[in-house]
């Protein structure tokens, strides 16, 4: 990277999963409009689908997860009955539509067990029709995951886990209250394997208390070691304000924006080595894996759950604070488990809040994807597709200039393109485009 491009490691800019970003949704978009959206998708849409379960048995600290902690089972059996409540109204309004993915989230969905997710996944195949090759993913805790619930996962179709790893140094984990050892990384995929779920994703962290970048180096050679079908790679984002349990890790213990990106390097480097494709910011896959696939045929998409090969046309989020993205724009659920759980009790949606999209939003949103996808923008031909005129950006192509002065992006015929070694700050060039960011308030996470 291009040492002027040094003065931009410390600013906070929005992850991009969405535009407009989740901070802007409103309670102007309440449960009747997003009913009306729903009514309104096209018999030919197709569907994702996205259940969050927001519940841990204990609370790591670097978590940025809408989540609680129980050890329980009266509140995840009140959940999973509320949630079966939901997705009965869900499909009273949508359903039969085919949906072509299928993605559990949290939290640790898999702490619902094996008889509830067995009911909960009947009852999605039978109010949606599941594509047969349709990927259906879910998030796993290795260190809690019982042989009942392997099978469970594989029999009621799961294709593709996303373990979560984090880092294997001792001492980060201990201060991230996250000790989690290889060898147990190692049994949950050999567990899963051998049920027949091969599409195995570890995530890992950088940024982490007390992590260096040697750490770093040896956390990735042994998930490398588990042959995954993909790593992502995700700076730790330390925001005490927003999530109060991270203020158990000392910010003296966090390393700088430099340190911060020499180990993203070191751990980007191993996965190149071992011949994974890098795709996007923060993930590398293998060369079988469908991601690389849709990398190299321009297909590649970005939501709430990151980079994905999910190509639906509306993604349907379930449960507490899950977010949906229509055609019309964003609806988010109730955030708080209570608010939640009281309304869908009442037989009404949960929607809280949301975003009406423009047409200037679509178009900026597709601008954002691209860079973040592609590296790469023709900005001539998304304006040309969006129906707006050739100087619709002009103004924030001028702001370009800094940037590619310090080596960031180049600018040629219209068409914006980030060089590798600026890929670490793509989304500071993305943030050009964004209309809403006021970056004095400071509430994202920091560049690198």
């Amino acid at each position: 990277m291009d040492s002027r491009a040094g003065k931009y490691l410390d600013e906070r800019i929005p992850r991009y999963t969405s535009y407009p970003t989740a901070p802007h949704l409103s309670p102007s978009v309440d449960a009747r409009t997003y009913r009306s959206w729903l009514a309104a998708l096209p018999a030919s849409a197709t569907l994702s689908l996205y259940l969050h379960v927001p519940f841990c048995e204990t609370l790591c600290h670097y978590c940025g997860c809408h989540t609680s902690v129980t050890r329980h089972r009266a509140p995840i059996d009140a959940y999973v009955a509320l949630l079966r409540l939901e997705i009965a109204m869900i499909a009273g309004i949508a359903g039969g539509h085919r949906v072509n993915h299928i993605h559990w989230g949290g939290g640790t969905p898999s702490i619902i067990g094996p008889s509830h997710f067995r009911a909960l996944m009947r009852e999605l195949h039978g109010v949606f029709d599941i594509a047969p090759d349709a990927e259906q993913a879910i998030e796993i805790d290795p260190r809690r995951l019982s042989d009942e619930m392997v099978a469970a996962l594989a029999e009621t179709g799961i294709n593709r886990v996303s373990l979560g790893v984090q880092t294997f140094n001792p001492q980060a984990q201990h201060e991230i209250a996250r000790v989690q050892s290889l060898d147990v990384t190692r049994r949950c995929c050999e567990k899963l394997r051998a049920a027949g779920i091969t599409g195995i994703n570890l995530d890992l962290l950088y940024g982490l208390p007390h992590e260096t970048v040697a750490a770093c180096a040896a956390t990735v050679r042994q998930a490398l070691s588990l042959n995954p079908s993909r790593i992502s790679v995700f700076g730790y984002a330390h925001v005490p304000w927003a999530m109060k349990h991270q203020r158990a890790i000392d910010p003296a213990s966090l390393p700088n924006a430099a340190e911060r990106l020499r180990q993203e390097h070191a751990i980007g480097d191993a996965c190149l080595r071992a011949g994974y494709t890098r795709i996007g910011l923060d993930h590398y896959a293998r060369s079988d894996d469908t991601m690389t696939a849709a990398l190299r045929n321009g297909r590649l998409r970005r939501n709430f759950q990151g980079y994905t090969t999910d190509q639906a046309e509306a993604l349907i989020g379930l449960g507490a604070s899950a977010i949906s993205m229509l055609p019309q724009g964003y609806a988010q659920n109730a955030a708080s488990l209570r608010t939640w759980q009281e309304t869908i009790q009442s037989g009404e949606l949960a929607t809280a809040r949301g975003l009406a999209l423009s047409a200037e939003d679509r178009m900026r949103a597709t601008v954002i994807e691209r860079l973040m996808c592609d590296l790469r923008a023709d900005i001539p031909a998304i304006l040309d597709a969006h129906g707006f005129p050739p100087d619709t950006l002009d103004a924030a192509l001028d702001r370009m200039a800094p940037l590619t002065a310090d080596g960031l992006a180049s600018l040629h015929d219209g068409i914006i393109t980030v060089p590798e070694t600026a890929r670490p700050l793509v989304r500071k060039v993305a943030s050009l485009f964004d209309s809403y960011l006021d970056p004095t308030l400071g509430r994202h996470a920091v560049a690198v």
